[in-house]
């Protein structure tokens, strides 16, 4: 999947699970203090980036997530 449509599929992920507004997701909002994306969200985010990529996100690098660009980037090396 190319980071256009991971970063697509992120948005509606946050829109349809976590209540997001939709213009709100930019790839530098900030999911904490931006998006008010909590612990257990990110958690619960992790777990579908994972259905959907295939990929598992090591908790120890999604601590250092801020951002939709930092997930990306997660992402990619994982």
């Amino acid at each position: 999947m190319d980071t256009e449509n991971l970063y697509l599929k992120i948005r509606d992920i946050l829109v349809e699970q976590f209540d997001v507004e939709e213009s709100s997701v930019t790839m530098d909002a900030n999911l904490y203090e931006e998006l008010e994306i909590d612990s257990i969200d990110a958690v619960d985010l992790l777990v579908q980036l994972k259905e959907v990529t295939g990929r598992k996100i090591a908790p120890e690098t999604f601590k250092e997530v801020r951002t939709i660009r930092d997930v990306l980037d997660a992402i990619a090396v994982s």
